[in-house]
């Protein structure tokens, strides 16, 4: 969320996001209300804390000096000061509560270049890479081409554990592990840390990533504990400098996080989602970049630009999406996605799927988290970093791609030249496999 301090001194320009956004002022003029009423509240707190203080004072004397019962009514005094300061200390609390459920509604300040528009319809296409591939037969999907090579295993995945679960086969597994490991490679070659993360997270931990409320459709909850599966691992990630104060020598801190990511992808309907497309269950890559906040600009296009470079390398034609006014997250200064080329979607047709999100967040997320480092240029005073967050690949979406574009008539896949060391040497997968 935004800092309260920044609100309070850069009203317009919040006031101006929100509009860009499409929204009115009324999150902005309820977190301002109640951040007065809290400090209202916290000051008559404090006098009252600075009464009982006196009055503790005041008795600790009579009693040292033998005049206990001088001292009765002062004790009486105190105890009705105590029931009053108890009273008080919720009523701070409770404005402090509400102004922050304001804040986490506003949304982060966007940069000048997010273009207008109402919805997903109107991202702006940056540009176009690679070349999509002209196949003299019938386009399959990839459900057509994976069932065949005997892949995977929808139908008991279903049975046994409901729709959008599967069971990857034979080559698909070695394929899964190939693109995260040339993921991995690539990222540790550009100076990224690996960190394989944990799968679950508190509620406290993961409301520093996300705004709970808005991804009431996407996270699943532990029954009777305090526990979240992550969505992303994104969410560990930027959660490991919960309420810590880092050294600005540690920046850029550059984190490839892999894990197992969940989601409940309601509402998402249609054979262009079946598959192993949208789905309950798959491994990602996450990068993350804690960093200086003039620097974050630089780090979210370097970020950018390993996920460019990954799909080139892979060979999957893709188009970068700058995403718009109405479509971009409250956390979210700036947005890119890529969106990969599937040729067997939309009907056979062909159509662009998002694979990557690349996000600079600012210090949204620090914020929320407590994430402080020590700034030398400015005395030792304590800065929010800024966060950047972008997918290296998820690796279901990408095999999709891979089976799509390099899908051949008799049947077969090839696969990316880049993969094949990973792949134990093997160069297609074969037809007519079961």
């Amino acid at each position: 969320m935004l800092h309260i301090k920044f609100v309070r001194e850069n009203v317009d320009l919040v006031l101006a996001s929100e509009k860009r956004r499409g929204r009115d002022s009324s999150n902005v003029d309820a977190a301002l209300e109640m951040d007065e009423a809290w400090r209202s509240s916290k000051t008559g707190l404090q006098e009252m804390q600075k009464m009982r203080n006196t009055v503790s004072e005041e008795i600790n004397k009579l009693m040292k000096a033998g005049k206990k019962a001088d001292a009765v009514p002062k004790i009486k005094e105190m105890k009705e000061l105590v029931e009053k300061l108890k009273s008080k200390e919720a009523e701070v609390n409770g404005f402090l509560d509400e102004r922050n459920a304001s804040l986490k509604k506003i949304g982060n300040v966007l940069e000048e270049s997010v273009p207008k528009g109402k919805d997903e319809s109107e991202n702006v296409t940056l540009r176009e890479v690679g070349t999509k591939p002209k196949f003299d037969f019938e386009v399959k999907d990839h459900i057509e081409i994976m069932e065949e090579l005997g892949l995977v295993d929808l139908d008991t995945a279903a049975a046994i554990s409901g729709a959008r679960f599967y069971f990857l086969k034979n080559e698909a597994v070695l394929l899964d592990y190939a693109l995260q490991r040339f993921a991995l490679d690539l990222l540790r070659n550009r100076g990224f840390n690996l960190i394989y993360t944990p799968f679950m997270l508190n509620r406290a931990a993961l409301e520093g990533g996300v705004n709970l409320s808005e991804f009431e459709d996407t996270i699943y909850k532990i029954e009777n504990e305090d526990l979240y599966l992550i969505g992303t691992s994104e969410h560990p990630l930027v959660a490991l400098k919960k309420d810590s104060v880092m050294n600005e020598k540690e920046f850029p801190l550059k984190l490839a996080g892999t894990s197992t990511c969940f989601r409940k992808e309601a509402g998402s309907h249609g054979r262009d989602t079946k598959g192993i497309f949208r789905v309950h269950q798959f491994t990602k890559i996450e990068q993350i970049i804690y960093c200086k906040p003039e620097e974050s600009k630089a780090f979210f296009d370097e970020s950018q630009a390993i996920s460019e470079e990954i799909f080139s390398q892979l060979g999957i034609p893709f188009r970068v999406q700058q995403i718009c006014t109405g479509d971009i997250g409250n956390k979210q200064a700036l947005q890119y996605d890529i969106e990969a080329w599937y040729p067997g979607q939309n009907g056979k047709k062909g159509a662009y799927r998002e694979v990557t999100s690349c996000s600079n967040c600012t210090d949204y997320q620090s914020v929320t988290l407590n994430t402080k480092y020590v700034d030398t240029s400015k005395k030792g005073e304590k800065r929010y970093p800024h966060i950047i967050n972008n997918t290296a690949i998820a690796t279901s979406r990408a095999m999709v791609a891979i089976f799509e574009n390099y899908q051949q008539a008799d049947g077969s896949v090839k696969i990316p030249k880049v993969l094949i060391p990973y792949m134990s040497g093997i160069e297609v997968i074969a037809a007519n496999k079961k």
